[in-house]
């Protein structure tokens, strides 16, 4: 038997990560829903590793990859670049294991293009205001780079209509337990 894709996606600020290391965290998820480990270009946050959290090329390797087929999507976002490897999703595919990717919502449609049975899972965050108080609680952005994140995520929401499923994540402990009852049901479910 062979392993499910499950897509989270959401604009920046949704909660789409914590959500996406909350349900790898779950007990009941344990061997059976994993990650994959993503590329980028950009350089790692404080804590970050390499190699468990992010693979860290520079740019001109990130190409060359992107010219060999090397991943199953990638974008630019936001200045720095990311991608999904393609081999490592296939093996564990293989393995039985449902694969939880966390993307935006171009690579979802990538991903859609290549393995239309994958489930794509909208985080929609409560409100447009709510979004931007997250986003400036973060204070890593510039005024410049907020009004881009917003601009972007005010795009991204009009995709949510794409998805299988919508989780809203106006609380997150609410929106933590209606996506874990959502997974379960699809990992459970017969068909693949």
């Amino acid at each position: 038997m062979t392993g499910k894709i499950i897509v989270l996606s959401g604009p920046s600020g949704s909660g789409k990560t914590t959500l996406h290391k909350a349900l790898l965290e779950t007990e009941a998820f344990k061997g059976q829903l994993v990650k994959t480990i993503s590329v980028t270009t950009r350089p790692p946050r404080p804590g970050e590793r390499q190699g468990k959290d992010y693979f860290f090329l520079t740019q001109k390797i990130f190409a060359r990859r992107i010219a060999k087929g090397y991943f199953l999507e990638w974008e630019k976002v936001f200045d720095h670049y990311y991608g999904t490897p393609k081999r490592q999703v296939e093996n564990l595919l293989r393995k039985g294991k449902h694969v939880l990717l966390c993307i935006d919502v171009k690579g979802a449609a990538d991903i859609s293009q290549q393995f239309p049975q994958a489930i794509k899972i909208f985080i929609k965050p409560p409100s447009m205001k709510e979004l931007k108080k997250r986003l400036q609680k973060r204070a890593s952005e510039t005024h410049e780079s907020l009004g881009r994140r917003l601009a972007v995520a005010k795009e991204e929401l009009k995709k949510a209509k794409e998805y299988d499923y919508i989780i809203h994540n106006s609380s997150l402990e609410r929106a933590k337990k209606d996506l874990e009852n959502l997974v379960a049901r699809l990992i459970n479910s017969r068909s693949s």
